[in-house]
């Protein structure tokens, strides 16, 4: 699971924003925002590094799971 959505409402970015800088289409991203699917480590580095936040701050612990 991850925070992705979160992370983008919090800094007020658009997923087709996103999905732009990654070079993947806007159903990928939109995948990975719904947590349908989960993007490879690579992507989410990248993702992070996008965002301008620690990788770990775009996930959920499985504690905090419910």
């Amino acid at each position: 699971m991850n925070r992705i959505k979160e992370v983008l409402e919090e800094k007020g970015i658009k997923q087709t924003w996103l999905a732009e800088k990654l070079g993947k289409s806007y159903n990928m991203v939109n995948g990975y925002v719904q947590n349908r699917q989960q993007p490879r480590l690579e992507v989410l580095y990248e993702i992070a590094k996008i965002l301008e936040v620690e990788v770990r701050e775009l996930l959920i612990e499985q504690k905090d799971i419910k």
